[in-house]
């Protein structure tokens, strides 16, 4: 059974609401800050995947345009990403990256540890370390063609996709309970005045016009317009990085130039119609993705995922609460990023927003998080990670 670009669409806006109505009717979802998306997406793979076992079907969606939303998202992020700002941040934004490049480090070396006790190749742990984890599904999907010719692991498309699969899941319902932690401990509370650039608060009196959202869509499509030309630069110089790399590039350029060379045109940065369709664009990709887990795939890989899974989940959640935390100096804004930056080493870099946008939601906004985090996943952990991986295979 296999549904259109349309009704791909449809499902995954039914399971963002499914997601927001459990949210709502089930306190431990509510009090754990569990990203909507991921409530939904997690109750449809189940769902689907009991069509495989139960009826034999298998059900298969069209994704080309969830990774335009991935990119819209990423250019809203980058539109948003006033230097000012950025430069405020500096000093967590370098903490930040040192203890990622550390994390990874460790990762692959749990993962390692992990095979000799299962019995697996070694070259799975590092498939399942940093570049299935930190790295995600783009990341695992192309690394795995080496791993199966050089390394003779035949499923190692399967294994990567499991264990980025599982740690996005992971990731997402472990960012809210590590924030609630710290932030009750501490009693941590939100002392920014100005609003957050993501995660859209209902207010009534909250503007949004057609004339905002025309200011809105122009500044997206130019910013990913500079972002395309940049990544094909990018590739003609042998840097292979995902396309959304350059977008939040393209739109951090753009916000960071047009306003102060042209003061009298209304710009987008910092406004609700730009935070409505970053919100957007992220639970639409979110749910697209869960939903169409196969999660029958994982069978015959069960037990070693789970065990290296626990070994990774105990060792991001270590980090994020007694390292992340504590080096960024346990203000509320490294709460946040404390509950992003499991995501991150554990999911992608959507996750770690969606749990950093579920918590502010709730708590009050932290700009700072969500310009450190997304530069950090969307850029230098990249690179970083591609070193890495080289050096533990070599």
């Amino acid at each position: 059974m296999e549904f259109d670009s349309r009704q791909t669409v449809i499902i995954a806006i039914v399971v963002l609401l499914v997601g927001k109505t459990l949210k709502n009717k089930i306190a431990f979802f509510e009090k754990y800050n569990i990203p909507e998306p991921v409530i939904g997406g997690i109750l449809a793979s189940l769902i689907f995947s009991s069509c495989y076992f139960f009826l034999d079907t298998v059900v298969s969606f069209s994704l080309e345009q969830r990774d335009v939303l991935l990119v819209v998202f990423f250019t809203c992020v980058g539109l948003s990403a006033k230097l000012s700002t950025l430069r405020q941040g500096g000093k967590s934004l370098v903490v930040l990256l040192i203890i990622a490049i550390t994390f990874l480090f460790f990762q692959n070396i749990t993962g390692i540890g992990i095979t000799y006790l299962t019995g697996l190749p070694e070259k799975v742990g590092v498939l399942g370390g940093s570049v299935s984890l930190s790295g995600g599904h783009g990341t695992a999907i192309a690394w795995s063609p080496i791993f199966v010719e050089r390394y003779g692991i035949s499923n190692a498309v399967e294994i990567g996709i499991a264990c980025a699969t599982f740690g996005l899941v992971l990731g997402g319902i472990s960012g809210g309970p590590i924030f609630n932690y710290l932030a009750k401990k501490y009693h941590l509370q939100s002392k920014q005045k100005e609003p957050d650039i993501v995660g859209f608060p209902a207010k009534e009196n909250t503007k949004i016009t057609v004339d905002t959202a025309y200011n809105v869509l122009l500044a997206v499509c130019i910013a990913i317009g500079i972002g395309l030309s940049l990544h094909q630069l990018s590739t003609d110089l042998g840097f292979k990085l995902p396309v959304f790399v350059p977008c939040l590039f393209g739109g951090i350029i753009l916000t960071n130039t047009v306003p102060y060379i042209w003061k009298s045109v209304p710009w987008s940065a910092g406004k609700p119609t730009l935070a409505l369709l970053s919100d957007f664009s992220l639970g639409l990709f979110l749910a697209m993705s869960l939903m169409s887990l196969q999660l029958w795939t994982l069978i015959d890989l069960a037990l070693p995922i789970v065990l290296l899974l626990i070994a990774q989940v105990l060792l991001a959640a270590f980090f994020a609460v007694f390292i992340v935390f504590n080096a960024l100096g346990k203000t509320y804004d490294a709460a946040v990023m404390a509950s992003g930056y499991i995501g991150l080493g554990l999911g992608a870099t959507p996750t770690a927003v969606a749990n950093m946008t579920a918590v502010t939601q709730k708590c009050g906004p932290s700009t700072q998080a969500f310009i450190v985090v997304p530069l950090i996943g969307a850029f230098f952990i990249d690179v970083a990670n591609a070193i890495i991986i080289q050096f533990f295979l070599s």
